[in-house]
This record gives structure tokens, C-alpha cells and sequence, in this order.
């Protein structure tokens, strides 16, 4: 009694709302007017324009009972039974991706359980418990098990490498992204070598290498991700050219990097005190990146080390590798490869260099800093060809056209060497030719006199 009460009361209120819209369509008002209504009317009570069409057209159905709410239902949910809670784990282990409601029809139309009886959030509280629930089932797919801690012993054993993204600055009325590029020993947690740059082009990560190198000598590893700026053509070559491993971490994998993302995570503590310091320009940012790694990270005491990364590092006696400049300057050096066209040049990033003639249509080695291309060395390995190019200046007026090389001009022979060769053989052959009638074995009287044959 007290629940039909109570839906009457709700039926009434509802009612008073909708009675302006009814008013209006009784009155002959046209649609325009009707929705302006029903707009206010929504506004005025809070409710959706969805919400009062379905009032409206419950009354025109069923008049004031269908502005009554339906009852309420309850059903009792019994305990999940191990065997049932079982069966979902299968149907998920069979298809990771299937989720809760796709578990329950399943058990359902399989007569596993009665319609309506499992609730979705107790059955997706049973998978989490389990470990089955669709977050612990992609971890199991992507990395198989959880990964496991690794550390060098030396310093300068392995390198690890990465980009975050900073804050932006304004550069002439425009903000830029700028990017942090650290370089961290796995041994000792020493950061090598950080800086911010501008960019996200591979020459950050040159830089950033060579400064590194500069400062603390050469790796006998460099550990990185699957990035375009680390794993290039470049890269191959700098490595080769200073005797370092280049290994890459599994695809998905940022855990194998622990060290420098757990170095990343804490250059947000910088970030928030440089947001603080209000600074401006990307030298300033370097600026106090350099004294907050000195004074805050290599000096503070590093929980897996038991001592700060500047002592351990300092007291390792493993010495530092330093490579000779020359052989430095050539590694970080960049090669290309490409086909000299019928003016004897090469083109390199849309600019053009004077190679030779006489490699017209062949395929030369490029090799070049990409900090400065006014030159360029080219080399053919199959002849031994070395040469620095400069860029090709093209004047106001064109230029007389080259005169190839003799040894590339046609020759004029005495006559023809193919019809000579064949000459040869086709009198061998004539030679060796049998008639089938030999007329010598005749007699005269044959042909009524002599046969000269």
C-alpha cells in the first residue's frame, strides 16, 4: 500500500511537468512552439528532452498509470559456486580478450547457470582475485613473465639511453616542445651526459653521444629501445667505427630500461622546481639541469647502491676507454649511399656536389658531417676512387659542357670485328661441307663428253 502511495506521488509530480507540453499540443500550438516549450520545460526541472518524450508518450498510451513507475524487482544472488567460478576462468584463459557479460551468456546458454543469476561486478571481482582479469591477462600475453633485474658490475659496461618530453618555451611568439636526451651508466647509476633540445631529430642523440663520450670515454655497450633515433644506419656505423655493442630491448618492453625511466621519473622533481624558477630559454634549462644532477642526483645516496652514484662511480677501477679524436670525428660521421647522375654529380638533401665523369651511373659512397655539408668525401670501393666534393655552384650563366674521359668515348674501328669472327667460322664450316652428290664417281659416257667437276 505504501509503495502504490508512493508511485502515485511520483505519477503527480511527473504529471505537473509534462502538463505545458500537453497544454500547448492540446491548444493547436505549432512544432516550433512545442519544442520551445519542451526546452523550457526541461531546463526549468533538470531533466533530459529524452527523459520527457518518454513521459509524454507513456500518459498518450496509458494515461496517468503509465506515469507511474515500474516496480522494482530484486533478484537473489547466490554465492558463486567454485565450479562456476571455474568455467569463467577457462572461457577467459581461451580468449583473453572476452569479457564479463560474453562470460556470463556463455555459462548461460551452456545451461551453467539460470538467466539473470550472476552479477557482472561479483563475477569480474572473482577473475581479479584469480588473476585472470583482462589487465593481468594482456601482461601475460606481452611479457610472459615479469621481468627481471639485471646490473653490470663495471662502469662504462653498458650505457642506457632515452628521450622524455619537457615543458614548452616560447621561441619568436611560439611555443616549442623541448626534449630531455640522458645517457645513464647501468653500473653506477651516473648519468654520462643530459641535455634538452629542441627537437626530436636523430642529430639529439648524436650530440648527446658524443658529449658523453667526450666526457667519460667509450662504452663497451649501448642499450636502447626500438626508437628511429637510436636504431639507424647511424647508429650501425658509430658503433662499429668505436668498438661498441649496440643491443636493443624487445619490442613493448620499457621495463628492460628500468634504470634510465626510473631516472626520467625523477627529473620531474627538477621540472617542478624549474617551473618555479620561471625560466624561459633552453640554455637556461640546461643551465640548471646540469647543477641539479651534480648537487641533487650524483651526491644523494641511490637506495639500490647504498651510496651515491658520483662515489661509486669515482672509486670504480675499471679505467676509461678514450678514443683517439681522429677516429671519434670519423665515427660520429654520416654515410649515404648514391648514384651519380650523367653530369657526374650526386645529389644529398636537395644540394648537389661535383663528383667525376667517369663514375656516370655508378654507385658511390657519401660520407659526411651533418653539421656541415659545404663538403662531402665520396668513395668507390670496385676502383679505388677518393675525392672531396664540394657543393655544385650554379653560376648566372651555364658552364661549357665537360668532355668525357677518352676511355669513355666510342671507338672507331676498321671494320667490323663481329662480321670478321664470323667470316672465320663460316669458312671452317664450308671446308667440312659434304655434297650429297659427288658427280667424280660418274663415268664421261654419262654425260656424253668430259665433266669438268
Amino acid at each position: 500500500m505504501r509503495d502504490n502511495k508512493k508511485a502515485e506521488e511520483v505519477a503527480e509530480n511527473r504529471f505537473k511537468i509534462i502538463s505545458p507540453v500537453l497544454l500547448a499540443k492540446e491548444g493547436g500550438a505549432d512544432t516550433a512552439k512545442i519544442y520551445q516549450i519542451r526546452q523550457e520545460v526541461c531546463d526549468q526541472h533538470g531533466i533530459s528532452v529524452r527523459t520527457l518524450k518518454r513521459w509524454i508518450k507513456a500518459h498518450e498510451k496509458r494515461g496517468f498509470k503509465g506515469l507511474c513507475p515500474a516496480p522494482k524487482t530484486y533478484v537473489k544472488q547466490k554465492p558463486l559456486t567454485e565450479e562456476l567460478i571455474q568455467e569463467a576462468i577457462m572461457l577467459r584463459r581461451e580468449v583473453p580478450r572476452r569479457s564479463v557479460p560474453t562470460i556470463i551468456e556463455i555459462l548461460e546458454m551452456e545451461g551453467k547457470a539460470p538467466k539473470g543469476t550472476i552479477k557482472e561486478s561479483t563475477l569480474q571481482d572473482k577473475l581479479m582475485e584469480r588473476g585472470y582479469s583482462m589487465r593481468h591477462m594482456r601482461l601475460y600475453q606481452e611479457t610472459g613473465v615479469a621481468a627481471r633485474r639485471f646490473q653490470r658490475v663495471d662502469r662504462n659496461d653498458l650505457w642506457q639511453a632515452d628521450l622524455k618530453f619537457g615543458p614548452k618555451i616560447s621561441v619568436k611568439g611560439e611555443q616549442k616542445q623541448i626534449y630531455l636526451a640522458a645517457f645513464i651508466d647501468d653500473a653506477t647509476r651516473y648519468i654520462i651526459h643530459a641535455e634538452f633540445y629542441d627537437s626530436l631529430e636523430q642529430v639529439i642523440i648524436e650530440d648527446c653521444l658524443k658529449k658523453a663520450i667526450i666526457r667519460e670515454g667509450t662504452p663497451l655497450r649501448l642499450y636502447f629501445d626500438n626508437g628511429g633515433q637510436f636504431r639507424n644506419k647511424w647508429m650501425e656505423r658509430t658503433c662499429a667505427k668505436l668498438g661498441i655493442k649496440l643491443l636493443f630491448t624487445k619490442p613493448y618492453s620499457p621495463e628492460a630500461k628500468g634504470k634510465i625511466e626510473r631516472f626520467n621519473r625523477t627529473v620531474d622533481a627538477f621540472l617542478a622546481e624549474a617551473a618555479l624558477q620561471n625560466l624561459r630559454t633552453l640554455d637556461a634549462y640546461n643551465r640548471y639541469l646540469n647543477i641539479w644532477i651534480s648537487e641533487c642526483y650524483h651526491n644523494k645516496v641511490h637506495s639500490a647502491l647504498k651510496d651515491t652514484p658520483q662515489n661509486v662511480y669515482q672509486q670504480s677501477k675499471t679505467p676509461l676507454r678514450f678514443a683517439d679524436p681522429n677516429l671519434l670525428a670519423e665515427a660520429f660521421l654520416h654515410s649515404e649511399t648514391r648514384r651519380v647522375d650523367k653530369s657526374g654529380c650526386i645529389s644529398l638533401e636537395k644540394q648537389l656536389y661535383e663528383v667525376s665523369l667517369t663514375l656516370i651511373g655508378t654507385k658511390v659512397e657519401i660520407i659526411y658531417d651533418p653539421q656541415d655539408k659545404s663538403e662531402v668525401t665520396v668513395k668507390h670501393e670496385p676502383t679505388g676512387f677518393v675525392k672531396r666534393a664540394k657543393k655544385l655552384e650554379i653560376g648566372t650563366k651555364t658552364a661549357a659542357r665537360p668532355k668525357l674521359p677518352n676511355a669513355m668515348l666510342p671507338a672507331s674501328p676498321s671494320s667490323s670485328r663481329l662480321l670478321d669472327a664470323k667470316e672465320g667460322e663460316y669458312a671452317g664450316k664450308v671446308k667440312e661441307k659434304r655434297y650429297a652428290i659427288r658427280y667424280a664417281a660418274f663415268d664421261d659416257d654419262v654425260f656424253g663428253g668430259d665433266v669438268n667437276v
